[in-house]
């Protein structure tokens, strides 16, 4: 399970394809350019443990740099192209990363961050200069071959801040050779049904966890994966017929956006060849799976974890026809859900979901996040809500950091947001508390609007109306705002926190 096994049977086979330039890099390409890489980071005096950190838009390189520091024994910290240089220092300096490799497209930040690092070694690509060394060239001298000591290194993400810090999350070195298998790669193939002969889409930045993970699980398994520089809906529909795309990861966001495409539209495009799409990042509404079934086949799976890869849940297609809603079972890890107390919680009582047994991590320099994450029995928790059936099958109510007391009854957003978006004049829909004298917070829905021009009083009056058909009253937004798009991250990510600070007043978040 690693791409030198394929560079050796399957040497010109693309391991990665970018969906808008076409370039290829091969299983080859992709092995003598990691282990150049790997010499690199020894000659510069990294040892297995070290730090490195990568910021990069979409690109095959990445790939490259990924799997050197990989069969290097590193830590590779992959920092949001989208960052400021102040952020990006922040990332760089707490988790220690000695290396920074970064593209002259990103130059004006990267210029910053080494004004402010000179003590960091600064590379590039794309005919770097001053202060960066150019990657090519440093590595062109050097072998092609193994490093002596390869170990397997890991990934050290950083959470999706949208208040405060963003935490490294760091999982203990396995020790291991650079092919053993690891959680993911066996759950891609014996789950998933991955394989050599997979053709996967990534749609979203590959600085995130899931992009990240699932594109180079496939690569360690001898597929290709097809990466778009920037998700459009239609260019997604498109490629599946152009690539014979087989699997392909999505976040509910996506679907949204490719069930709005005229009907006429998407009657153009083949998708046939997709056995596998499966999606994540948060629960999916019920109505938008639904349609995306009818349209797309049995086919779409879904799973629920988070970059600290505490545990896991998965279900299929028939069983979530069965449990419609639900994010599946746990094949990492045990679902406990336990009350304030740490009591474990009955079936169909809403609790915190908590993993027992799972992988362990921590939260890089930050042991009180870490053991706020952790319950009286060791159990980990990444802070949200839900419960399970009698089956074993996990719903997911919402974060518990969303949910709006008004009047003193718990109203949790998503089911609201769930509705809403499903409404044919929506494109996008979040809800959050805003201050209320009488109730303490009320309930705001802040729309984006399919066709911009609509907002305004009418939409909002028919948006409620549509809500009070559906919802009890409590729910029902007793505000709806208006914003030409919502602050979404690239990779699907609603940053709720951002709209929830405008009306409470509070400044300072930060998006990774």
């Amino acid at each position: 399970m690693h791409p030198s096994i394929h560079a050796a049977s399957h040497p010109d086979k693309p391991a990665c394809i970018m969906a808008g330039s076409g370039a290829v890099t091969t299983f080859r390409q992709l092995d003598e350019g990691s282990n150049r890489g790997a010499h690199l980071f020894r000659a510069l005096g990294l040892k297995p443990g070290d730090g490195i950190a990568a910021f990069l838009d979409n690109t095959t390189r990445y790939f490259e740099v990924a799997w050197a520091a990989q069969r290097a024994g590193l830590y590779f910290t992959c920092i949001s192209s989208k960052l400021t240089a102040g952020e990006v220092e922040y990332i760089v300096r707490d988790s220690g990363a000695k290396v920074l490799v970064s593209t002259g497209a990103l130059a004006p930040v990267c210029d910053e961050v080494a004004a402010r690092l000179p003590d960091l070694a600064f590379f590039g690509f794309e005919g770097a200069t001053a202060p960066y060394r150019d990657w090519d060239e440093a590595c062109a001298a050097l072998p092609a071959t193994p490093i002596a000591d390869e170990t397997a290194g890991s990934d050290m993400l950083y959470s999706s801040g949208t208040t405060g810090r963003p935490k490294g999350i760091r999982i203990p070195l396995s020790g291991l050779p650079i092919d053993a298998p690891n959680p993911l790669s066996l759950l891609a193939q014996h789950v998933f049904g991955l394989g050599a002969e997979t053709v996967y889409l990534s749609p979203a930045p590959l600085y995130h966890a899931a992009p990240l993970r699932w594109c180079m699980t496939v690569q360690k398994l001898g597929g290709t994966v097809v990466v778009m520089e920037k998700f459009d809906a239609e260019e997604a529909l498109a490629l599946i017929g152009r690539h014979r795309i087989d699997a392909a990861q999505f976040v509910p966001t996506h679907f949204v956006r490719m069930l709005k495409l005229p009907e006429a539209v998407r009657a153009a495009y083949d998708v046939s060849s997709l056995r596998m799409a499966v999606h994540a990042a948060a629960p999916c509404p019920v109505p938008v799976k639904e349609q995306m079934m009818e349209w797309w086949g049995p086919v779409i799976h879904e799973y629920y974890a988070g970059t600290e890869g505490n545990g896991l849940t998965t279900i299929g297609p028939q069983d979530w026809l069965a449990h419609k809603g639900s994010v599946g079972r746990a094949v990492i890890g045990r679902l406990r859900i336990c009350d304030d107390a740490g009591n474990v919680l009955p079936p169909r009582r809403e609790g915190m979901v908590f993993f027992e047994g799972g992988p362990e991590f921590s939260y890089h320099n930050d042991p009180q996040k870490t053991a706020e994450a952790r319950n009286a029995h060791g159990w980990t928790a990444i802070g949200d809500v839900g419960w399970v059936d009698e089956d074993g099958f996990l719903y997911l109510t919402d974060r518990k950091s969303f949910m709006i007391i008004s009047g003193g009854v718990n109203i949790y957003p998503q089911e609201i947001e769930n509705l809403l978006v499903t409404h044919p004049k929506v494109a996008d829909a979040a809800v959050v508390g805003a201050p209320d004298e009488d109730f303490g917070e009320k309930v705001v829905a802040v729309i984006q609007p399919a066709d911009p021009r609509d907002a305004g009083p009418e939409l909002a009056a028919e948006l409620a109306a549509f809500a009070r058909q559906h919802l009890s009253g409590l729910k029902v937004p007793r505000q709806i705002d208006f914003l030409d798009e919502l602050p979404r991250h690239p990779t699907g990510k609603l940053y709720k926190r951002l709209l929830r600070d405008r009306y409470w007043g509070k400044a300072g978040t930060t998006i990774v």
